[in-house]
């Protein structure tokens, strides 16, 4: 694995602390066991400012922290039980999703907004709804399909996360501020 630089490392801190600060947004959905928060907007925007592989290290590092005790998950929970328990599977689709935004966009270092749009919603909805969705399901002993179902509360928000985090880096990119943000 290559080298963090001193930058990187702070990079990767602030947008896992971000993650963090993300979580503690958290309303009930009611439904099932999983709590709308504004996370995934920080997984949304590590990907896509950081780039593929500092982007699903911050969330790496999030999940680190949370594992070990630190109450930086949704509702200021933490450990383990967290991570094995019905929110678990998002919490590691922040990874996946991360990643995935940051290489579909390292491909285009100036998409469209459409493309930009289309990236963010593949990496920060629908790869982090998988997992989530297949843990969920296990552990709750839902079927796959009613575990589906109910992700209807979070759509609408999750929509709006990826126009926001569309907007925050059209401004960025407009700025041209990645050049300090991603490795060179």
């Amino acid at each position: 694995m290559q080298k963090l630089t001193t930058r990187e490392m702070v990079l990767v801190a602030l947008f896992a602390a971000l993650t963090a600060v993300m979580a503690q947004i958290s309303i009930p959905a009611g439904v099932i066991p999983v709590p709308i928060t504004g996370q995934t907007m920080a997984v949304m925007l590590a990907g896509a400012l950081l780039g593929a592989r500092l982007g699903a290290f911050s969330q790496i590092i999030y999940i680190l922290l949370g594992a070990v005790g630190l109450p930086v998950f949704a509702q200021g929970r933490a450990g383990l039980g967290v991570l094995l328990g019905p929110t678990g599977g998002f919490l590691f689709g922040f990874v996946l999703g991360a990643y995935v935004i940051g290489k579909l966009l390292e491909k285009r270092p100036q998409p469209s907004l459409p493309y930009l749009l289309l990236a963010i919603a593949v990496g920060g909805i629908a790869l982090i709804y998988l997992p989530g969705v297949v843990q969920l399901s296990v552990v709750t002993g839902m079927t796959p399909a009613r575990a589906l179902a109910s992700m209807w509360p979070f759509i609408p928000g999750d929509i709006l996360k990826v126009a926001a985090s569309a907007v925050i880096v059209r401004a960025v990119l407009a700025r041209n501020l990645t050049a300090h943000l991603q490795p060179k």
